[in-house]
């Protein structure tokens, strides 16, 4: 319409016409009856020809036999000689055999609406842009300490594996999957991490989980799953922690860590989904531990025999997905749970077909006392569910990715 590199003005003008007549027609108009009217200097062609004046806008309709619209012209010329040329327009009273009226509504700056719209970018970028610059004594000393935490990061064993100060003297290890997953936890104080970096898990890590109590602790996602297959199939693990579906652990904020290695299950509750050949072993070892020593069957044992004395004795509300398991077994019951683990409802177990159909707030796991098929996993699936933990899994051919299978241990 008009080259904003010249352009210093722009006529806004009405027309009406008492016919039907198209652009051509007012066009040809506004050439024919401006002619000569304003002498050699301010000719309408000149101009044109010149680059003084820009070319002529039409936009016109008819409706009732009746024709209206809007003629817009831009101009370089200064403010007097765009009013004279704008008046002129005015002498229009005909177009092509109709009676025609024409009225300048308006003369616009274009420079105005420039600085306008200049004024406006400059807020928001004064307002966006500009990194806050503001002091906070507390963020000031969480930087340092946390800079301090970090630098404390070292590696162990002949491969050199990220780790955190201490690894080698606690009693207990966490396994991540890489160097920032163990930096993102000496931020928030946990200095016992060791890193695997890859499925190809380093001897080191491997030697010390024999030695200590050892919690895996990977990524919510595909590669996570692989590389814990990977470490369950070589390596003597006590604990999975299970990161939220689609959460890394370095991306993980400290109530998210804390909560998630709270909730760490025993790997016999998790063991039998990574490997198929579980069923086959002897009754009276853990199922799914494909090579176990009978000190760690032993100590097993022990644990699963301590927790079922410690909840006849004294009786807790449930906080980690274990917890609800052994309140759930043996009982006929499921439950319905929110994030936090928190009872959305408590039904009997055959009951799970007809209540996940009303319920009508976010759920994220199912704990049931019963065999779940592939019929009833893939109905908990379309709910969104995270992960189902059942007395055993039946008939499934298809294990969707999204979804988390524990069996519950009898």
């Amino acid at each position: 319409m008009y080259s904003p590199d010249t352009t210093k003005y722009l006529i806004h003008i009405n027309i009406t016409a008492e016919g039907v007549v198209e652009k051509p027609d007012v066009v040809g108009a506004i050439f024919g009856q401006t002619e000569g009217l304003l002498g050699e200097d301010l000719d309408l062609r000149d101009l044109q020809r010149t680059g003084r004046v820009g070319r002529i806008d039409v936009q016109i309709a008819s409706k009732k036999g009746e024709t209206k619209g809007e003629i817009l012209i831009s101009t370089s010329l200064d403010r007097a000689e765009t009013a004279i040329l704008a008046a002129s327009l005015e002498t229009i009273d005909r177009v092509g055999p109709c009676v025609a009226h024409v009225m300048v509504e308006s003369i616009e700056d274009i420079r105005v609406s420039k600085r306008k719209k200049i004024v406006e970018r400059a807020k928001e970028i004064l307002i966006e842009r500009f990194e806050d610059g503001t002091i906070d004594s507390d963020e000031l000393l969480d930087d340092v300490r946390q800079s301090i935490r970090i630098e404390k990061i070292g590696s162990v064993g002949d491969e050199r594996v990220p780790s955190g100060p201490n690894v080698l003297d606690s009693d207990a290890i966490i396994i991540v999957e890489g160097r920032a997953d163990v930096l993102n936890l000496l931020r928030y104080g946990i200095k016992n991490a060791v890193a695997v970096e890859g499925t190809n898990i380093p001897k080191t890590v491997i030697e010390m989980c024999e030695k200590k109590t050892t919690t895996a602790f990977f990524d919510g996602d595909r590669g996570g799953e692989l590389i814990l297959r990977e470490l369950l199939q070589v390596a003597d693990i006590d604990y999975v922690s299970f990161s939220p579906r689609g959460k890394s652990v370095e991306d993980m904020t400290r109530k998210e860590v804390i909560k998630t290695l709270r909730n760490k299950v025993p790997v016999e509750y998790v063991r039998d989904q990574y490997f198929e050949t579980a069923a086959a072993l002897p009754p009276e070892l853990p199922k799914g531990r494909l090579v176990e020593s009978s000190e760690t069957v032993e100590r097993t044992r022990r644990y699963i025999d301590g927790e079922k004395r410690a909840k006849e004795t004294v009786p807790k509300i449930p906080e980690t997905i274990r917890d609800h398991m052994d309140e759930v077994k043996g009982r006929n019951l499921g439950r319905f749970l929110t994030q936090d683990l928190t009872v959305i409802r408590e039904i009997l177990a055959d009951e799970v077909e007809k209540t996940v159909e009303t319920l009508d707030v976010p759920v994220s796991g199912l704990i049931v006392d019963r065999v779940v098929d592939q019929k009833l996993l893939d109905r908990l699936v379309g709910k969104g569910l995270e992960f189902v933990a059942a007395k055993e899994f039946k008939g499934i051919i298809k294990r969707p990715l999204s979804i988390r299978l524990m069996k519950i241990s009898i």
